[in-house]
């Protein structure tokens, strides 16, 4: 059984339109970056190559470790900002999809808020924690005030 020409010409057309735009975000990265790599000079020197510190002597080495705290408080947004995300599109056609899309936005939100719940009982949404097991450095010598 043979496809309708006409079908598959509109098909050609619909893909085009995607390596079209493909192309042309190839584009837009690839120029300038290839003029920057004509156009930049290339003398290296030690000054250039140095640690950028926003106009400040660098200190030490940029190999340094940084508190796990900044990575746990940037995932713990992440995770909730994306979820977020989802509920725009279910609030604009929440009328068309009925109960059962009720029941379901219901039951995400309730695993929203028990991950909420989850990393507030550990702590994990404090900044500086009051019980840190290995505590060294800068973090021994704050002191907080407790709440009785």
């Amino acid at each position: 059984m043979s496809e309708n020409p006409t079908k598959i010409k509109f098909m050609y057309r619909d893909f085009g339109t995607v390596l079209v735009a493909a192309l042309l975000g190839i584009i837009m990265v690839a120029v300038p970056l290839i003029v920057q790599w004509l156009i930049a000079p290339s003398k290296k020197t030690k000054e250039k190559l140095e640690t950028y510190e926003c106009g400040e002597v660098p200190e030490g080495s940029a190999w340094l470790q940084f508190n796990i705290r900044f990575y746990v408080i940037a995932l713990i947004f992440l995770i909730f900002d994306v979820e977020v995300v989802f509920l725009f599109p279910w609030a604009v056609v929440f009328k068309e999809l009925g109960l059962l899309a009720m029941v379901e936005m219901a039951i995400f939100l309730v695993i929203l808020i028990v991950g909420l719940a989850y990393v507030w009982v550990k702590s994990d949404l404090d900044w500086v924690k009051r019980k840190v097991k290995y505590a060294s450095g800068r973090y021994e010598r704050i002191q907080l005030k407790e709440n009785a």
